[in-house]
């Protein structure tokens, strides 16, 4: 049976930075070309790697095929081919180029079919391409605009749809119930005025865009402040457009591969497939809340539109599959930053810092991954001494920054007062990397109730609680709880929680004084580091010695100081902030503690 071949060439205004998010989203693509979704099955294989198999149904055709690792480099190219063992064909290779033109670029659409049968060649001969044509140079017409900011704002979504395909309507009673949701979110504080567009976004954008909706991704995406984008998908779930999931991200291909609705679901580990790897997890790290819309508002089918594709994993600059014992060179322009050296399957991985100039050849063994010699034309050298093929990849580090991860997340005052019930499962505890830890307390209590009258004094501690659950809340913290007239807040930054202690100290005046009769004196203390996420007294709480030492700290205050430990007052962002403060350094016999622990002190 014979080889078709065809091409595309098309023009954009844009460079390729531009085109390649758009062009080189291969999910997206396929679910706006009307493609079925796939169901897919990961075998490992004795060298190590992991076979992929996957099955779909185009109208009454049934397929099946190996599908290859896609080839790739960031803004330039990808190659995607599907060897098949069902159907009318025996092999569809895609491949995609957008190279710099002037102020624009030009983009190259190849597609290469061999045919299985004489159906096939049929196919081939007559129907495929004219259709495949056709149906591209509309979608590339739709992405020029798209790119080109002209799309519009078609109301329902559309100017999402970057391949001009219509949003399907939603029934009129589900449209009803949603904007009645939509009042519910904007009522409490935490809608922000954005429950519309996430409402649009639920009921038009493509299933690729909603299958996991991620808080940070959209406050990007929207030019919006990061808290208001999270507080409003958590009050969203609380009104009943979203659910909320927690992922169990894999540590290589930062894919879910274990997803659940509560923290007390949440399983020590998983599996993943793709990388035929078992791993652990880490609040800081690989356990990040997402949503999807709730079912009565939108149905999500399971399946994928693309196992491979650049932009499912858009932290991944460079994917090529090299054989065993060959080298291979692409030309690749990588920003500087941070990148991660290791390859597709299960194996040794290797952190660089890469400061612009030659990137470093990739060099794999059977035991090792190591920087080598770099090129000076451009281009980057891949040299696989191994007995198997590999796939490598250098992936920028940066990809966390889109993570909402449970740390983050349990430190946010809004997902304390509305998910309460988010907590681990009895004798459950969890590593959480580095949070910062605040503990407040009222100087000289006892005095009080005594010097204003028990009523007054309780009215007095109540409103004070109130004072410091507000600001706490400004500075992107939340109260843990309280402890007597203690208050316990975690930060997912030490910046923050050392802007919320100076908040309190410098609005307790003024809170005095709107109180009339009696006033209060507050004691902070502040550290960060590594701990546990538990669960005590039915809440989500942090245990370890690092909550001790945090403890501690705020027994040396004397009221109207902050107490903060070297490991804080060394976090760079604080360390600038006290740039112009004049601390003491002193040191203090802790309970708990051998030796005398050192601290620093800022006065009032």
């Amino acid at each position: 049976m014979g080889r078709h071949k065809r091409e595309w060439i098309w023009q954009f205004d844009g460079p390729p930075e531009a085109v390649w998010p758009v062009l080189a989203d291969t999910a997206r693509f396929n679910e706006a070309a009307g493609l079925p979704k796939q169901e897919i099955v990961e075998t490992p294989q004795p060298d190590g790697s992991v076979l992929f198999e996957a099955t779909a149904r185009q109208g009454s055709i049934k397929l099946a095929w190996r599908e290859a690792p896609v080839n790739w480099v960031a803004n330039q190219w990808f190659e995607h081919c599907r060897y098949f063992t069902r159907g009318p064909f025996s092999s569809l290779c895609a491949t995609f180029r957008v190279v710099p033109e002037g102020a624009g670029s030009t983009g190259i659409y190849t597609v290469e079919v061999e045919a299985a049968s004489w159906l096939g060649e049929l196919i081939l001969r007559t129907a495929f391409f004219p259709s495949v044509g056709r149906k591209f140079t509309r979608m590339a017409a739709a992405a020029r605009q798209f790119i080109n900011g002209d799309g519009g704002d078609g109301g329902d979504g559309e100017s999402r749809r970057a391949f001009g395909d219509t949003p399907k309507k939603p029934e009129a009673k589900i449209a009803a119930r949603v904007a009645q949701i939509v009042a519910a979110i904007e009522e409490p504080p935490y809608g922000h005025g954005h429950a519309g567009r996430l409402a649009e976004r639920v009921m038009y954008g493509q299933e690729v865009d909603v299958v996991r909706l991620r808080p940070l991704a959209l406050a990007a995406e929207w030019q919006i402040d990061r808290n208001d984008a999270i507080e409003l998908c958590l009050e969203a779930t609380r009104a009943g457009l979203l659910n909320l999931r927690w992922d169990l991200l894999c540590p290589r291909c930062r894919v879910a591969k274990a997803v659940v609705g509560g923290l007390d679901e949440l399983p020590t580990g998983a599996h993943c497939g793709t990388c035929n790897i078992d791993y652990g997890r880490e609040f800081s790290r690989n356990v990040e809340l997402s949503f999807q819309p709730a079912p009565g508002n939108r149905v999500v089918d399971y399946g994928e539109y693309c196992l491979f594709g650049p932009m499912s994993t858009p932290h991944i600059a460079v994917h090529i599959t090299v054989p065993a014992g060959a080298r291979r060179s692409v030309e690749a322009r990588l920003a500087p930053g941070p990148y991660k050296l290791r390859t597709l399957e299960a194996g040794p991985e290797v952190d660089i810092d890469y400061d612009g100039g030659v990137f470093p050849g990739v060099m794999l063994n059977e035991d090792d991954i190591t920087p080598g010699p770099g090129a000076p034309d451009g281009t980057v050298q891949l040299v696989n001494e191994s007995a198997h093929e590999r796939t490598f990849v250098i992936e920028e580090r940066t990809w966390v920054a889109d993570a909402l991860t449970a740390d983050q997340v349990t430190s946010i005052q809004a997902f304390r007062d509305l998910f309460s019930d988010q907590v681990l499962r009895p004798g459950d505890e969890i590593a959480v990397q580095r949070i910062a830890l605040m503990f407040t307390d009222l100087r000289g209590s006892t005095a009080l109730y005594e010097e204003v009258g028990d009523a007054a004094a309780y009215h007095l501690v109540r409103d004070h609680f109130g004072l410091l659950t507000g600001i706490v809340r400004r500075h992107n913290g939340a109260v843990v709880k309280t402890i007597g007239d203690a208050v316990m807040a975690s930060f997912n930054l030490p910046d923050d929680a050392l802007q919320a202690a100076l908040a309190i100290q410098s609005e307790v005046a003024a809170f005095n004084d709107g109180e009339g009769e009696g006033h209060i004196v507050i004691k902070v203390g502040l550290h960060t580091g590594p701990c546990i996420a538990v669960t005590l007294n039915d809440c989500l709480d942090y245990f370890g010695t690092m909550v001790n030492l945090a403890a501690r700290l705020q027994g040396e205050s004397v009221g109207g100081d902050i107490v903060l430990s070297p490991d804080f007052a060394e976090d760079v962002a604080v360390a600038e902030r006290l740039r112009d403060v004049e601390i003491a350094s002193e040191t203090a016999n802790l309970k708990g503690f051998d030796a005398p622990v050192p601290y620093f002190r800022i006065n009032g």
